[in-house]
C-alpha cells in the first residue's frame, strides 16, 4: 500500500489507475469469473494430479515486505499463500519496523502456525527496497515470487507457475495476468496482457504481478536496488531481463494475482507521490544506458508511463518515404503534408507513377516536382510488386511506405519511427493512423479477429483515449502493422526478399511481410507518437466488392493456411480477449482453459 510514513510502498502497478476499455463487457466480469476462472473440484483434482507427476518440484520463495498493513488485509494475504494448491513454498516476510503493534503479533501467530513462514524484523524503517532485500536473506528457493502485503494470490497461482516452468527448463522470468480486488473481495479491472514485449516494458511495468524470477539471476544483479522505491519491482525485472533471452520469459494467460484497490492504493494517490513517477522514469533510463541505447526516457504527464525519445545524432540515417498511388485525388495533399510537416533532416520522397495520374497531378509534378524521385511504371503489377519496385530506386537505409491518402499530423513522425527501428531486433514499425474524425483507424494489427485480421481500438477510441490499460499511449510490439504507413529497415527488407509477389500481393500483404520478418528473427513495433490521418472510410469495401471478392476469398484461405497458428494465438493479444470485436472485450469462452 502507500502508507503515510515511509515503508513497504505498493506502487509497481501497470498504470496510475485501471483504464476501463468497455463498460458493458467489464460489468460482466463476475459472470466470466464464475464460468471460466473458478477452480472447481474437477479442476483442482486435475491440477494436483499434474503437480504429483512432476519429477523435481522447485521450492518457491515468496518475498513479502510488510509495513503497517491493515490487519485484515495482511491476514488475507498470508492466508492466500497458505491456501495454495502447490505446497512446496516458503513465505519470507520482512517487517520494515512497523509502528503498529498488531503487525508483529499477526506475523508471530502465523510463524508459529506454519513452519514454512519465516520472518525477519528490521531495526529501522528502510523503505521497500531495503525491506525486500531483508526478505531475500530468508529465501532458499530456486524461484522467487514477489507479493505485496495486502494482495491475494489465486489458489492455483503457484501451481500454474510451476507447471509452466516445467515446460521451459531454462526459464528465468515469469509473469501472469492480474486483476484488482476491492476491500469487499469484489474482483474487477482484469489486465489481460500480451506475451513478452521488449518495447512495452520500457513504457509500462506490465509484468507487475504475478512476477517470478529465478533466484540465481536475482542474486547476480544484486537484488532490489535502493533509491528507486515505487518502481523497485520494475527495476528488478529490467535488470533480470538483461541477463536472459526472450525465449526464457514465460507469460501465463490466467489471472493469478489480485491487486488490492482501496482508498490508500497507488491508483488513487500516485499524483501525490512525484518520487514514484521519477522512479518509473529513472529505472527505464538506467536500463537504456546499461544496454547501450542512446535514448531518453520521459514521463507521460498524469501517468507513471514513459515515452522513449530516440537520439538520432547529428547525422541521422537516410529515410526514403515511398508513396504508392491508390486514390489519386489526395496525392498532392499527401506529398505537401510530408514536405511541410516533417522535420526529419535527411529524407527523400519516392513516388511511383503507375500511369493513372490525372492532369492536376501532372501539373503538380511539373510545378512542384523538385526533390521528388518519380518512377514511371504503367504495367499492371500488384501492390507488393509496386513496393518492391520503388525500393530499388530508393537510397535510404530506412524505408517508409505510405498510401497516397495519408496526411502527416505529428511533425516528428519520422524521427519517432526511425528511432523505434534502431531498437535492437526491430525490423518494421507502424504508426498511429486516424480516420478523418480522429478516431483510431490503426494501432497495430491483431490476427484472428473476425477469423482474419482486426484493428485494435478501431473507431471506439479517439486521439485522446488512453486505450486498453494505457496501450494507446505506449510504444509496443505488434504481430503486424498496416502498410498504409509502415517503416522498415532496409537490411530486414532485403533479408526476407521484400514483399511477396507470389501469394499475398494485395490483401494481407502487410501481415505476411511482418510475420515473415518475425520468422527471420525481427520484431515489428508500433508507436503512438507518429500520428497521421488515413482518409479511408471505416466501411471501405472496395477490396471485397465485385471481381475483388474472388481475390479476397483466395487471400483469406492463403492467410489461414500459411499463418494459421498466429490466427489461433496472436502473442501480442491474449486468449482471454474476444476475437469477435476490436475493443478488447472478454472472450466467451477464453481460448485457453485453466486445465
Amino acid at each position: 500500500m502507500a502508507p503515510k510514513t515511509p515503508g513497504a510502498v505498493k506502487v509497481d502497478a501497470p498504470g496510475p489507475e485501471p483504464v476501463e476499455p468497455d463498460e458493458p463487457t467489464d460489468s460482466r466480469y463476475p459472470v466470466w469469473i464464475k464460468l471460466y476462472d473458478t477452480v472447481d473440484a474437477d479442476a483442482r483434482s486435475t491440477i494436483l494430479a499434474r503437480l504429483d507427476a512432476l519429477s523435481a518440484p522447485p521450492l518457491i520463495s515468496i518475498i513479502l515486505p510488510v509495513y503497517n498493513a491493515p490487519e485484515h488485509f495482511l491476514r488475507q494475504a498470508i492466508d492466500s499463500v497458505r491456501g495454495q494448491l502447490y505446497r512446496n513454498w516458503e513465505l519470507c516476510i520482512s517487517d520494515d519496523h512497523s509502528s503498529e503493534p498488531y503487525v508483529a503479533k499477526v506475523l508471530e501467530e502465523y510463524r508459529v502456525l506454519d513452519d514454512r513462514i519465516r520472518v525477519v524484523y528490521r531495526d529501522t524503517n528502510g523503505h521497500i527496497s531495503a525491506c525486500s532485500n531483508s526478505a531475500l536473506t530468508l529465501a532458499s528457493g530456486k524461484w522467487l515470487c514477489l507479493m505485496d502485503h495486502d494482495d491475494l494470490l489465486s489458489e492455483h497461482a503457484l501451481a500454474m507457475a510451476v507447471l509452466a516452468i516445467d515446460e521451459v527448463p531454462d526459464a528465468g522470468l515469469l509473469f501472469s495476468d492480474e486483476d484488482h480486488i476491492s476491500g469487499k473481495g469484489e474482483r474487477a479491472f482484469p489486465y489481460f496482457k500480451p506475451d513478452f514485449d521488449p518495447l512495452l516494458i520500457l513504457g509500462q511495468n506490465y509484468f507487475s504481478h504475478l512476477s517470478m524470477m529465478r533466484s540465481d539471476l536475482v542474486a547476480d544483479v544484486g537484488g532490489f536496488r535502493t533509491g528507486v522505491e515505487g518502481s523497485q519491482d520494475w527495476d528488478l525485472v529490467l535488470r533480470v531481463l538483461e541477463q536472459i533471452e526472450p525465449s526464457q520469459v514465460i507469460h501465463i494467460p490466467h489471472v493469478l494475482y489480485h491487486w488490492r484497490s482501496h482508498a490508500e492504493s497507488t491508483a488513487s494517490s500516485i499524483s501525490a507521490k512525484p518520487y514514484v513517477v521519477e522512479a518509473s522514469r529513472r529505472v527505464v533510463q538506467d536500463h537504456l544506458d546499461r544496454i547501450g541505447i542512446d535514448a531518453t526516457a520521459k514521463n507521460i504527464p498524469g501517468t507513471s508511463f514513459n515515452r522513449i525519445l530516440w537520439n538520432l545524432g547529428d547525422n541521422p540515417p537516410r529515410a526514403s518515404v515511398i508513396i504508392l498511388p491508390r486514390t489519386g485525388p489526395r496525392l498532392c495533399r499527401c506529398i505537401d503534408s510530408i514536405r511541410i510537416r516533417s522535420t526529419y533532416p535527411n529524407m527523400e520522397i519516392v513516388l511511383l507513377d503507375d500511369g493513372g495520374f490525372r492532369p492536376p497531378m501532372r501539373e503538380y509534378l511539373r510545378d512542384h516536382g523538385e526533390g521528388l524521385t518519380v518512377i514511371a511504371h504503367d504495367a499492371d503489377i500488384s501492390d507488393s510488386a509496386q513496393r518492391n519496385l520503388a525500393v530499388a530506386a530508393a537510397s535510404g537505409d530506412f524505408l517508409f511506405f505510405v498510401h497516397d491518402d495519408v496526411e502527416v499530423l505529428s511533425d516528428s513522425w519520422l524521427e519517432e519511427m526511425v528511432g523505434v527501428l534502431q531498437y535492437p531486433g526491430v525490423g518494421a514499425v507502424g504508426a498511429k493512423l486516424f480516420y478523418s474524425d480522429l478516431t483510431i483507424q490503426h494501432a497495430g494489427l491483431i490476427l484472428g479477429i473476425g477469423g482474419t485480421v482486426g484493428y485494435p481500438h478501431r473507431q471506439y477510441f479517439d486521439r485522446l483515449s488512453p486505450g486498453y490499460f494505457g496501450r494507446l499511449m505506449l510504444t509496443q510490439c505488434a504481430s503486424a502493422v498496416s502498410w498504409a504507413c509502415m517503416g522498415v529497415r532496409r537490411d530486414a527488407f532485403d533479408a526476407i526478399g521484400g514483399f511477396s509477389e507470389e501469394h499475398f500481393t494485395g490483401m494481407f500483404g502487410d501481415v505476411d511481410f511482418c510475420l515473415r520478418l518475425n520468422q527471420a528473427g525481427w520484431r515489428t513495433g508500433w508507436t503512438p507518437h507518429a500520428e497521421l490521418i488515413h482518409f479511408e472510410l471505416p466501411a471501405d469495401t472496395r477490396a471485397t466488392d465485385g471481381e475483388n471478392a474472388v481475390r479476397f476469398d483466395r487471400d483469406i484461405r492463403m492467410l489461414r493456411s500459411t499463418w494459421g497458428s498466429w490466427i489461433e494465438n496472436d502473442p501480442a493479444y491474449n486468449p482471454n480477449l474476444s476475437l469477435a470485436h476490436e475493443t478488447f472485450p472478454l472472450a466467451w469462452p477464453p481460448r485457453k482453459t485453466l486445465v
